[in-house]
């Protein structure tokens, strides 16, 4: 289950927002917990996950340029691309770049502001599930 959302808690509380990042294989347990609970008419607590199937895109979710990009977005919430750039020191077309890739693998949303494009994050954390053992004998002959 992906789940995007900006929303914040209707109490004015600082609720820790957690990206989960998983590979192949989402919360099921969790998925369906949040089901059930729907189903009695409750509210359960939001989810937030992204299941890549391409180790590539786990290496580009944990490279250092990316998440020192992900990090500048989440503390300045700088107002455009190239406030990003100053902010990080680097070239404003890398960072479009690395922009650009983020927002194509889920992980921020560029929003139209005026001329310019505004990166914005609605998590705080990002935990990344790479499991080494009990993938499914399928996966383990595709990648032999």
């Amino acid at each position: 289950m992906a789940t995007h959302g900006t929303e914040t808690p209707d109490d004015g509380s600082a609720e820790k927002r957690t990206l989960y990042i998983r590979f192949r294989e989402g919360d099921r347990d969790g998925l369906e917990q949040t089901l059930t609970a729907i189903d009695r008419g409750e509210t359960p607590d939001p989810h937030f996950e992204n299941i890549y199937h391409d180790p590539a895109d786990i290496d580009r979710v944990t490279r250092p340029k990316n998440l020192e990009l992900l990090r500048t977005i989440a503390r300045h919430e700088p107002e455009s691309i190239r406030e990003t750039a100053r902010l990080v020191d680097r070239d404003v077309r890398q960072v479009h770049r690395n922009v650009t890739e983020l927002e194509s693998l889920h992980l921020i949303t560029l929003e139209d502001d005026g001329h310019s494009k505004r990166p914005t994050v609605w998590y705080d954390a990002i935990e990344v599930d790479l499991p080494l053992l009990g993938a499914s004998k399928a996966y383990d002959a595709a990648d032999a």
